[in-house]
Protein backbone atom coordinates (compact mmCIF):
# COMPACT_ATOMS: atom_id res chain seq x y z
CA UNK A 1 0.00 0.00 0.00
CA UNK A 2 1.18 3.66 -0.89
CA UNK A 3 0.22 6.84 -0.20
CA UNK A 4 -0.47 8.48 -3.85
CA UNK A 5 -0.63 12.29 -2.68
CA UNK A 6 -3.51 14.44 -4.81
CA UNK A 7 -4.04 18.32 -6.36
CA UNK A 8 -7.67 19.20 -6.96
CA UNK A 9 -8.26 21.97 -8.97
CA UNK A 10 -11.73 24.27 -9.00
CA UNK A 11 -12.18 27.67 -10.58
CA UNK A 12 -8.02 27.65 -10.69
CA UNK A 13 -7.70 27.29 -7.27
CA UNK A 14 -6.31 24.10 -5.44
CA UNK A 15 -9.20 22.78 -3.20
CA UNK A 16 -10.49 19.86 -1.35
CA UNK A 17 -14.62 19.67 -2.12
CA UNK A 18 -17.28 17.43 -1.02
CA UNK A 19 -17.26 15.44 -4.44
CA UNK A 20 -21.64 14.52 -4.34
CA UNK A 21 -21.89 18.60 -4.40
CA UNK A 22 -20.02 18.97 -7.84
CA UNK A 23 -21.99 20.83 -10.83
CA UNK A 24 -21.43 22.46 -13.68
CA UNK A 25 -24.18 24.85 -13.41
CA UNK A 26 -22.52 27.92 -12.13
CA UNK A 27 -19.03 26.06 -11.36
CA UNK A 28 -20.15 25.02 -8.35
CA UNK A 29 -18.91 22.52 -4.81
CA UNK A 30 -19.55 22.83 -1.58
CA UNK A 31 -15.70 23.47 -0.78
CA UNK A 32 -13.46 21.98 2.49
CA UNK A 33 -10.52 23.99 1.89
CA UNK A 34 -8.85 26.62 -0.64
CA UNK A 35 -5.41 26.87 -0.54
CA UNK A 36 -3.42 30.08 -0.70
CA UNK A 37 -0.81 27.68 -2.40
CA UNK A 38 -0.25 26.95 -6.02
CA UNK A 39 -0.20 23.18 -7.67
CA UNK A 40 2.89 23.71 -8.79
CA UNK A 41 3.72 24.53 -4.65
CA UNK A 42 2.42 20.68 -3.81
CA UNK A 43 3.85 19.55 -7.02
CA UNK A 44 7.37 20.42 -5.43
CA UNK A 45 6.35 19.55 -2.05
CA UNK A 46 5.40 16.53 -3.36
CA UNK A 47 8.40 15.78 -5.39
CA UNK A 48 10.93 16.72 -2.53
CA UNK A 49 9.63 13.85 -0.48
CA UNK A 50 9.73 11.25 -3.13
CA UNK A 51 5.93 10.81 -3.56
CA UNK A 52 5.60 9.89 -6.98
CA UNK A 53 2.13 8.94 -8.85
CA UNK A 54 -0.39 11.12 -7.34
CA UNK A 55 -2.86 12.89 -9.31
CA UNK A 56 -3.97 16.13 -10.50
CA UNK A 57 -7.84 16.82 -11.52
CA UNK A 58 -8.99 19.24 -13.11
CA UNK A 59 -12.90 19.21 -11.87
CA UNK A 60 -13.64 22.35 -14.27
CA UNK A 61 -15.62 21.53 -17.86
CA UNK A 62 -13.59 22.10 -20.48
CA UNK A 63 -16.24 24.81 -21.64
CA UNK A 64 -16.46 26.78 -18.32
CA UNK A 65 -14.89 30.02 -18.16
CA UNK A 66 -12.54 29.05 -15.42
CA UNK A 67 -10.74 25.97 -17.03
CA UNK A 68 -8.11 27.67 -18.40
CA UNK A 69 -7.16 29.46 -14.82
CA UNK A 70 -7.67 25.73 -13.25
CA UNK A 71 -5.80 24.09 -17.11
CA UNK A 72 -2.96 26.53 -15.87
CA UNK A 73 -2.42 25.40 -12.65
CA UNK A 74 -2.16 22.12 -13.37
CA UNK A 75 0.44 22.51 -16.68
CA UNK A 76 2.46 24.73 -13.74
CA UNK A 77 2.44 21.47 -11.40
CA UNK A 78 3.80 18.91 -14.23
CA UNK A 79 6.31 21.29 -14.96
CA UNK A 80 7.32 21.21 -11.43
CA UNK A 81 7.31 17.42 -11.17
CA UNK A 82 7.83 16.16 -14.80
CA UNK A 83 6.86 12.38 -14.63
CA UNK A 84 5.82 12.15 -11.00
CA UNK A 85 2.07 12.97 -11.11
CA UNK A 86 -0.95 11.71 -13.30
CA UNK A 87 -3.58 14.44 -14.67
CA UNK A 88 -7.32 13.77 -15.40
CA UNK A 89 -10.10 15.71 -16.40
CA UNK A 90 -11.37 16.01 -19.73
CA UNK A 91 -8.98 14.10 -20.93
CA UNK A 92 -9.17 12.67 -24.92
CA UNK A 93 -7.37 11.67 -27.50
CA UNK A 94 -6.86 15.64 -29.13
CA UNK A 95 -5.54 16.67 -26.11
CA UNK A 96 -3.69 13.56 -24.00
CA UNK A 97 -0.53 13.76 -25.46
CA UNK A 98 -0.19 17.86 -24.62
CA UNK A 99 -0.22 16.83 -20.78
CA UNK A 100 2.01 13.72 -21.25
CA UNK A 101 4.40 16.37 -22.88
CA UNK A 102 3.97 18.63 -20.20
CA UNK A 103 5.14 15.88 -17.76
CA UNK A 104 2.58 13.65 -17.15
CA UNK A 105 3.75 10.35 -16.23
CA UNK A 106 -0.17 9.15 -17.12
CA UNK A 107 -3.44 11.08 -18.05
CA UNK A 108 -6.19 9.74 -16.56
CA UNK A 109 -9.72 9.05 -18.18
CA UNK A 110 -13.32 8.37 -17.54
CA UNK A 111 -16.27 10.30 -18.88
CA UNK A 112 -14.49 10.05 -22.74
CA UNK A 113 -14.56 6.18 -22.20
CA UNK A 114 -18.00 5.64 -20.59
CA UNK A 115 -19.36 8.61 -22.85
CA UNK A 116 -23.68 7.94 -23.01
CA UNK A 117 -23.67 5.72 -20.00
CA UNK A 118 -21.68 2.67 -21.54
CA UNK A 119 -18.36 1.84 -22.10
CA UNK A 120 -17.21 2.65 -25.81
CA UNK A 121 -14.24 0.60 -26.60
CA UNK A 122 -13.79 2.10 -29.71
CA UNK A 123 -12.67 5.53 -27.43
CA UNK A 124 -10.45 3.33 -25.59
CA UNK A 125 -8.64 1.96 -28.23
CA UNK A 126 -8.22 5.72 -29.73
CA UNK A 127 -7.15 6.76 -26.25
CA UNK A 128 -4.16 3.87 -26.22
CA UNK A 129 -3.48 4.98 -29.57
CA UNK A 130 -2.50 8.24 -28.42
CA UNK A 131 -0.37 7.66 -25.84
CA UNK A 132 0.02 3.96 -25.47
CA UNK A 133 -2.01 1.56 -22.67
CA UNK A 134 1.58 2.29 -20.16
CA UNK A 135 0.20 5.82 -20.13
CA UNK A 136 -3.15 5.56 -19.16
CA UNK A 137 -5.15 5.35 -16.27
CA UNK A 138 -8.82 4.45 -15.98
CA UNK A 139 -11.00 6.36 -13.30
CA UNK A 140 -13.66 3.94 -12.40
CA UNK A 141 -15.42 6.39 -9.74
CA UNK A 142 -18.04 5.27 -8.44
CA UNK A 143 -21.72 5.66 -6.41
CA UNK A 144 -23.71 2.72 -4.80
CA UNK A 145 -26.85 2.36 -6.77
CA UNK A 146 -29.06 -0.10 -4.73
CA UNK A 147 -26.56 -3.43 -4.38
CA UNK A 148 -24.19 -2.55 -7.07
CA UNK A 149 -21.37 -0.08 -7.50
CA UNK A 150 -21.69 2.11 -10.91
CA UNK A 151 -19.35 4.10 -12.27
CA UNK A 152 -19.83 7.78 -12.65
CA UNK A 153 -18.83 10.05 -15.28
CA UNK A 154 -18.66 14.20 -15.85
CA UNK A 155 -17.06 15.10 -12.88
CA UNK A 156 -19.12 12.77 -10.68
CA UNK A 157 -22.64 13.72 -12.22
CA UNK A 158 -23.92 11.27 -14.06
CA UNK A 159 -24.35 7.23 -13.62
CA UNK A 160 -23.56 4.91 -16.26
CA UNK A 161 -24.94 1.35 -16.57
CA UNK A 162 -21.50 -0.23 -16.20
CA UNK A 163 -21.07 -2.19 -12.83
CA UNK A 164 -17.70 -1.97 -10.74
CA UNK A 165 -16.90 -5.42 -10.28
CA UNK A 166 -14.26 -8.22 -11.21
CA UNK A 167 -16.03 -8.79 -14.68
CA UNK A 168 -15.65 -4.76 -15.52
CA UNK A 169 -11.77 -4.80 -13.81
CA UNK A 170 -10.77 -7.84 -15.83
CA UNK A 171 -12.29 -6.25 -19.79
CA UNK A 172 -10.37 -2.79 -18.79
CA UNK A 173 -7.30 -4.27 -17.85
CA UNK A 174 -5.89 -4.90 -20.95
CA UNK A 175 -6.17 -1.38 -22.23
CA UNK A 176 -4.41 0.49 -19.06
CA UNK A 177 -1.70 0.53 -16.91
CA UNK A 178 -3.77 1.23 -13.51
CA UNK A 179 -6.87 2.15 -12.24
CA UNK A 180 -8.11 5.58 -9.72
CA UNK A 181 -11.15 4.86 -8.15
CA UNK A 182 -12.81 7.42 -5.81
CA UNK A 183 -16.20 6.49 -3.78
CA UNK A 184 -17.98 9.08 -4.48
CA UNK A 185 -20.54 8.98 -2.09
CA UNK A 186 -17.94 9.66 0.74
CA UNK A 187 -15.63 11.49 -1.33
CA UNK A 188 -14.86 14.49 0.34
CA UNK A 189 -16.83 14.12 3.53
CA UNK A 190 -14.20 12.88 5.96
CA UNK A 191 -16.47 10.10 7.28
CA UNK A 192 -14.93 6.97 6.86
CA UNK A 193 -13.76 4.54 3.92
CA UNK A 194 -16.47 2.53 1.50
CA UNK A 195 -15.06 -0.66 2.97
CA UNK A 196 -17.03 -2.97 0.51
CA UNK A 197 -14.97 -1.27 -2.39
CA UNK A 198 -11.74 -1.32 -0.94
CA UNK A 199 -12.30 -5.14 -0.65
CA UNK A 200 -13.19 -5.39 -4.09
CA UNK A 201 -10.29 -3.82 -5.43
CA UNK A 202 -8.29 -6.01 -3.03
CA UNK A 203 -9.52 -9.16 -3.79
CA UNK A 204 -9.26 -8.49 -7.67
CA UNK A 205 -5.27 -7.26 -7.17
CA UNK A 206 -4.34 -7.32 -10.41
CA UNK A 207 -3.19 -4.28 -11.99
CA UNK A 208 -1.79 -1.13 -9.22
CA UNK A 209 -4.90 0.76 -8.21
CA UNK A 210 -5.87 3.99 -5.81
CA UNK A 211 -8.25 4.31 -3.58
CA UNK A 212 -10.34 8.06 -2.62
CA UNK A 213 -12.75 8.68 -0.79
CA UNK A 214 -13.78 9.15 3.22
CA UNK A 215 -10.37 8.57 5.16
CA UNK A 216 -10.29 10.69 8.25
CA UNK A 217 -8.28 8.85 10.56
CA UNK A 218 -5.06 6.53 10.75
CA UNK A 219 -7.54 3.55 11.87
CA UNK A 220 -8.75 4.19 8.43
CA UNK A 221 -5.87 3.47 6.87
CA UNK A 222 -4.76 0.44 8.87
CA UNK A 223 -8.84 -0.73 7.76
CA UNK A 224 -8.05 -0.23 3.97
CA UNK A 225 -4.71 -2.25 4.52
CA UNK A 226 -6.61 -5.28 6.03
CA UNK A 227 -9.66 -4.94 3.19
CA UNK A 228 -7.14 -4.00 0.57
CA UNK A 229 -5.03 -6.84 1.37
CA UNK A 230 -2.18 -4.55 1.15
CA UNK A 231 -2.76 -4.07 -2.94
CA UNK A 232 -4.81 -1.05 -2.77
CA UNK A 233 -2.94 2.06 -2.88
CA UNK A 234 -4.59 5.13 -0.88
CA UNK A 235 -4.68 9.09 -2.19
CA UNK A 236 -5.66 11.37 1.69
CA UNK A 237 -7.99 14.80 1.27
CA UNK A 238 -9.72 16.98 3.41
CA UNK A 239 -8.37 14.91 6.27
CA UNK A 240 -5.05 15.60 5.56
CA UNK A 241 -3.55 18.45 7.50
CA UNK A 242 -2.33 20.17 4.14
CA UNK A 243 -6.02 20.48 3.25
CA UNK A 244 -6.67 21.64 6.79
CA UNK A 245 -7.39 18.64 8.54
CA UNK A 246 -5.77 16.72 11.19
CA UNK A 247 -3.93 13.34 9.38
CA UNK A 248 -0.15 14.96 9.83
CA UNK A 249 1.11 14.77 6.08
CA UNK A 250 5.19 13.11 7.43
CA UNK A 251 3.03 10.93 9.73
CA UNK A 252 1.24 9.51 6.77
CA UNK A 253 4.39 9.03 5.34
CA UNK A 254 5.53 7.24 7.86
CA UNK A 255 2.99 5.63 8.12
CA UNK A 256 3.36 4.11 4.70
Amino acid sequence: MRFRPCIDIHNGKVKQIVGSSLSDEQNRAQENFVSECSAADFAKLYREKGLKGGHIILLNAADSVYYPATKAQAMEALKAYPGGLQVGGGIHPDNAAEFIQAGASHVIVTSYVFAQGKIHMDRLHALCDAVGKERLVLDLSCKKVGAQYRIVTDRWQKITETVLNEETLDLLACYCDEFLVHAVDVEGKVSGIEEEVVSLLGDWGKKPVTYAGGVHDFKDLEILKKAGRGRVDVTIGSALDLFGGDMEFEKVIAFM
